[in-house]
């Protein structure tokens, strides 16, 4: 059981608002880690505190700082968390950190959490003021129409009214995946005595287990690491589910090599990109800088920025993350140090651009697409297997209009069509170049289509009413075409007919110009048996020869069954040897054979 649901909140707003205070009046936790933070009174990192709300409701909260050169720590805490309790002071009203929390907010596109106008103790006259000044400022962001509470955390006013409003929007979360596919941003990384590396960050998804293994992404490449312990509110778990603070216990790695931004992972789960098509939620994109710090999750990390127009772009990041179609990313000046925007990923494996005009086509292409829509991307890939669009974020339980599924790869109709004709035009004109072929080879066939998977090839085959057989494709009925060999073969035939065993020898084959390929073609078309040593017969030859074998006295010797049969040696020992193959006749010893099959 991964335990009873969980929930997590971040706080947000000016400096020295009272966020600190109010998560310690909360939980009763200093939420300050640092000596340095709690002598100057300033949160400088993240801090972390939980407590029990009145309906047993497990909360934890994540502190972020309020000042301006600790937003890049802000965003890491914010990037992760679903719930956001906004505060703002009465005695000093809207704020220019305040304005940036919002900005990481709406870039961030959070929807769900509360209003807290605190230190009311101070200016208790102003609450209606700054309330209505808050609402005006959060005006177009997900915390637009959020409950709002009024408290001292100092005097303790309000703080219950608080804990019930927090219960309020908690009940009203939507349920979390415990069956999805890990994705934990890393936020902290330390060592505890005899225990190693111990990580810690949100779960927002997922069910953590120990034992189990994950994948971790960081600067230095993908690791594996094992799961050897978990905890969660200081408490120890054998799995854990979402949404939670968690902290892990990994065997496999150092401390030293684990960092904020960092990720572990479902192993094979997320496909990891460094380039990602974006739609803009808020800010500029066309007139945003060009070089940028693109923030999700608890990763910071620059980039390059793309424009194509005023509201979609693509990003290109230092360094590869697991990433899906709907992560939002906040887009800020590493110069001003100001967050410029924000954007949501429509795409996590875009195409690559290289022909003028194609930033034009890319940008038209994005503003049809509402999200990771699998047709779009199947359509635009023209197959793509089905675990790659879950690993992209894209819905892929069946397929949509327009897309077939073909074993693990679903592609679009239009491109299997344009297969099929392409494979059935390539396998006739060969037919038509050399009749005596036996068809176009697999694997050529497969470098004919551009196929991303050869397993694809026996589909289209089928579809395109072709035959498979011996390693090659043809049109049903190529086989009996001999084409200019026709009538070579025909003579061949009246002769065998009229001595059955009286097989030819090379130099009456080359008289006749039938070479190897001629008989080739023959074999297939069912016209004649060839035996080693060069031995051409009819196909009906074994059968008349079991005739008269049949008729000797058992066993019978090699020269007994060449006298019967009215032939040489050098056709009656492939004959034979043929005919032990199908269990007609037995091998006795090195002079006798018996019939087996009468």
């Amino acid at each position: 059981m991964a335990g009873t649901a969980g929930y997590v909140v971040a706080t947000a707003g000016h400096v020295d608002h009272g966020k600190s205070t109010l998560v310690r009046a909360l939980t009763g936790m200093e939420p300050d880690r640092w000596a340095e933070e709690r002598r100057r009174g300033l949160t400088i990192d993240l801090g972390f505190a939980w407590t029990a709300l009145p309906s047993g409701r497990e909360v934890a909260f994540v502190d972020v700082p309020g000042h301006e050169r600790f937003l890049g720590n802000m965003l890491a805490g914010l990037g992760p968390a679903p719930v956001v309790c906004f505060v703002v002071a009465a005695d000093e009203g809207w704020r220019a950190q305040s304005a940036d929390h919002r900005d990481a907010v709406a870039a961030l596109g959070i929807e769900h959490g509360l209003i807290v106008v605190s230190r009311v103790d101070r200016a208790p006259g102003r609450v209606a003021e700054v309330l209505a000044q808050v609402r005006e400022e959060l005006a177009g962001t997900g915390l637009a129409d959020a409950p709002a509470v009024a408290v001292s955390a100092v005097a303790g006013t309000g703080l219950g009214e608080l804990r019930s409003a927090l219960d309020g929007v908690l009940a009203a979360l939507p349920v979390p995946d415990t069956s999805g596919r890990v994705r934990l941003w890393v936020d902290r990384s330390f060592t505890i005595t005899g225990a190693g590396t111990v990580v810690t960050g949100t779960l927002t998804a997922g069910t953590l287990a120990v034992g189990d293994a994950l994948e971790l992404e960081g600067r230095g490449g993908v690791r594996t690491v094992t799961v050897r312990g978990l905890q969660s509110h200081g408490r120890t778990h054998t799995t854990l589910g979402p949404v939670r603070r968690v902290a892990l216990n990994l065997r496999g790695i150092p401390a030293d090599e684990v960092h904020r931004g960092d990720v572990l992972a479902t192993p094979g789960g997320w496909a990891v990109t460094a380039a990602v098509d974006v739609r803009r939620v808020s800010g500029d994109i066309a007139h945003t800088p060009e070089w940028l710090t693109v923030h999700v999750g608890t990763a910071a990390v620059p980039a390059r920025l793309r424009p194509f127009g005023d509201d979609h772009a693509r990003v290109i990041l230092g360094r590869a993350l697991p990433l899906i179609a709907g992560d939002r990313v906040v887009l800020r000046d590493p110069g001003t140090r100001r967050i410029v925007g924000g954007a949501m990923i429509l795409d996590a494996d875009p195409p690559v651009l290289r022909r003028r005009g194609d930033g034009a086509r890319r940008s038209s292409a994005l503003a049809a697409q509402d999200g990771g829509d699998a047709r779009v991307e199947v359509t635009r890939r023209g197959a793509v297997e089905r675990e790659h669009l879950v690993r992209l974020g894209i819905p892929a339980d069946s397929p949509p209009d327009g897309v077939r599924s073909v074993g693990r790869w679903w592609v679009s109709d239009a491109t299997f069509a344009t297969w099929q004709t392409r494979l059935r035009t390539a396998v006739m004109e060969l037919h038509e170049r050399d009749p005596l072929a036996a068809g176009m080879s697999r694997g050529a066939c497969a470098d004919v289509l551009d196929l991303p998977d050869t397993a694809l090839l026996d589909d289209v085959a089928r579809a395109a009413g072709l035959e498979s057989e011996g390693g090659v494709l043809s049109v049903p009925g190529h086989r009996d075409v001999l084409g200019p060999a026709e009538g070579a073969v025909a003579e061949l035939e009246r002769r065998l007919r009229a001595e059955p065993f009286a097989a030819p020898e090379a130099d009456e084959l080359a008289a006749l110009r039938l070479g190897a390929r001629e008989l080739a073609a023959a074999e297939r078309a069912g016209r004649i048996l060839r035996l080693r040593d060069g031995v051409v017969l009819l196909p009906t030859a074994p059968a008349l020869a079991m005739r008269e074998l049949a008729s000797l006295p058992q066993p019978f010797t090699t020269s007994a069954a060449r006298q019967a049969l009215g032939t040489t040696r050098r056709v009656a020992i492939p004959l034979l040897e043929h005919l032990d193959s199908r269990g007609w006749t037995r091998r006795i010893d090195g002079g006798h054979r018996e019939v087996t099959r009468r």
